[in-house]
């Protein structure tokens, strides 16, 4: 059988009953013995074995033995000549350095035919490197299959083993970081289990970096093989970079330690620099930028895969924000598009000016055939007209320093695309300020009304609301009370249509400013939280970033062991955008449809986000 995939039906080996379970959904190789009609129990001895040394010379079999899992991961073969004392010179100091009790496991023969010379030579090592139980591979030219006997020099109980060989790539192996399912406290613990073994194969390998910094060009008594074999993989211009990075990022740490200390000095503790910090979208976004080069500049060392896949994401993350900054630069003062955009600027103004100047002389008419109240919507026409004079008066006194500004606007696109949509989003605010104002007016004007009619509400069923209980509570009122309270609520109701007429247009108004803020905000935060790294890393070198592993048979024949090959799964890319999303500074109110309808109801504020730490009005 080859080339078969990985649920292997019931078969008949060397005349035992058994059958192999590959559990790779939940990322492990879990064999299950089957109890046959033999008397004598059946043991299932996996080894993992590096594909990189398929070829090797003859020699020892150097690796790391699981009891638990009844499994041998071998990780190099030492050639032959060498001397036994120098070898387990050698891997006590590799046990020292890795934390791994790095062994002699077995040998492995590598023939074009059979020499009962060698065959003897290898069976006496066993004698040297005591190990329990003690592995002979072997691999014949002129035969696809290959031999694996198991030793038991002290066998407690008559044991018949089966052998899986199960090939792995050990660069893949080395270099992936393992990631375990998202449900694992769901699963039960057999999966978990199962989760936890896979782990600790990846952990071995991963653990034994020093052993693969021997290569076959070093001069030392000890020949290896394992995938660096042919020489360690180093870059000249990876080398370069490290060598120089290293003032750099001094020089940066200095920088940003002044400019961290600055920003968090008591001047701009004050209330009109701090008011103005907290509000706009450009001193927060240049905050949180200030924050990832303080964490790329930081001379600590990442400690784990987590904090280096971290750094490697806000790095990535900012040269791409820069890139996109240049960019837009470079169009916006190509062609004197500067110029053409503040030419185009005051028409615009003096438009949006005359549309709400037409919405206002509309609604102080009879808007829609409504009758209102004529008193209160003149007086409430006329203010709301004085602001827009005093909003186009104020443009057009800007309107010799615009291009100005906008020029040096510009310049800020090299700090990054999301500096520059964040001003976008500041200079949006500070154009629409007197729709703010509009809608802040009516709004609370509204709520006014709402909150006087519910309270005169309760004075005529007889209840009142209790603050310091925070309850409606049974209350006698005499008749003088109840006749202003009459007075009161006939007045409120009968100027309740002009006002909610005048807050439903600006609110229109309100949240066609803060879809356009809104989509604004969701750029920056996509770009800033988008791990662009793992998701180049997922593309071009998805063994890097594993959800588990498969399993698929190579060959199988009676007597003879059964021969896997693991390969690896690769994330998805949606699980790698949830693992490695970085933070972001704007957090969004978990606001129902249901509690904004009645907030919009009631005439409260309503701010579609809000910065982390910022309490919401």
């Amino acid at each position: 059988m080859k080339g078969t995939e990985w649920e292997l039906p019931r078969q008949d080996v060397c005349g035992k009953e058994w059958k192999l379970l590959a559990l790779y959904s939940s990322q492990a190789l879990h064999a299950v013995e089957v109890e046959s009609s033999s008397s004598i129990p059946m043991v299932v001895l996996k080894v993992f074995f590096p594909s990189c040394c398929s070829s090797a010379e003859s020699g020892l079999l150097v690796g790391h033995w699981i009891p638990e899992q009844n499994s041998a991961v071998i990780l190099a073969v030492v050639h032959f000549p060498f001397i036994p004392v120098q070898v387990k010179q050698y891997l006590s100091e590799v046990r020292q350095v890795t934390q791994v009790n790095v062994s002699v496991l077995g040998t492995w023969s590598n023939c074009k035919k059979k020499e009962e010379s060698l065959s003897e030579f290898l069976e006496d090592l066993g004698t040297i490197f005591s190990h329990e139980p003690w592995i002979q591979l072997c691999k014949e030219t002129d035969s696809k299959f290959w031999s694996c006997s198991i030793i038991q020099k002290h066998p407690s109980t008559p044991k018949e083993d089966e052998i899986i060989l199960v090939y792995y790539d050990q660069r893949k192996v080395m270099l992936s970081h393992l990631h375990p399912p998202g449900n694992l406290t769901n699963s039960t613990d057999h999966k978990a289990e199962d989760a936890s073994k896979l782990a600790i194969l990846f952990d071995t390998v991963a653990k034994s970096k020093v052993l693969f910094m021997k290569d076959r060009y070093d001069d030392g008594p000890i020949k290896l093989t394992h995938w660096q074999s042919e020489g360690v993989e180093a870059s000249i211009i990876v080398e370069l970079m490290k060598q120089a990075s290293i003032p750099v990022c001094m020089l940066l740490t200095f920088l940003l330690s002044f400019v961290s200390s600055v920003c968090k000095s008591r001047v701009l503790k004050f209330w009109p620099l701090c008011f103005i910090w907290s509000k706009l979208s450009t001193c927060e976004q240049l905050g949180h930028r200030l924050e990832h080069l303080q964490v790329i500049s930081s001379n600590r060392k990442a400690q784990n895969q987590p904090q280096l896949m971290r750094k490697a994401n806000i790095f990535v993350s900012l040269l791409a924000d820069v890139a996109l900054g240049i960019l837009l630069m470079s169009w916006l003062y190509r062609k004197n598009r500067i110029g053409h955009l503040a030419d185009t600027l005051i028409p615009v103004a003096d438009h949006v000016a005359k549309e709400l100047q037409d919405l206002l002389q509309w609604l102080m008419g009879v808007p829609a055939g409504l009758k209102m109240n004529r008193a209160l919507d003149q007086v409430l026409g006329r203010f709301f007209l004085y602001h827009i004079h005093l909003w186009i008066s104020y443009i057009h006194l800007m309107s010799p320093f615009i291009e100005m500004i906008l020029w040096y606007v510009g310049l800020s696109a090299c700090l990054g695309l999301t500096v520059a949509l964040s001003i976008l989003s500041d200079i949006i605010a500070l154009l629409t300020f007197h729709i703010y104002c509009f809608y802040v007016y009516g709004a609370r004007l509204y709520c006014l009304k709402i909150y006087g009619l519910s309270s005169l509400w309760r004075l005529f069923r007889g209840k009142k609301w209790n603050v310091l209980r925070q309850r409606v509570d049974s209350c006698s009122y005499d008749l003088d009370q109840l006749f202003i309270g009459t007075l009161l609520f006939t007045i409120l109701l009968f100027l309740l249509p002009t006002t909610a007429l005048y807050y439903l247009v600006f609110t229109l108004l309100r949240l066609l400013v803060v879809v356009v803020q809104g989509l604004i905000h969701l750029l920056v935060d996509l770009i800033d939280s988008l791990p662009l790294y793992s998701i180049l890393l997922r593309l071009c070198r998805s063994y890097r970033l594993a959800a588990g592993v498969k399993f698929r048979v190579l060959e199988q024949k009676t007597g003879k062991p059964l021969r896997l090959l693991m390969q690896i799964n690769p994330l998805s890319y949606g699980s790698v955008v949830q693992t490695y999303r970085l933070p972001t500074y704007s957090c969004y109110p978990k606001d129902s449809w249901g509690s904004l309808c009645k907030k919009l109801f009631l005439g409260e504020l309503i701010y579609p986000w809000k910065h982390k730490g910022e309490k919401q009005d």
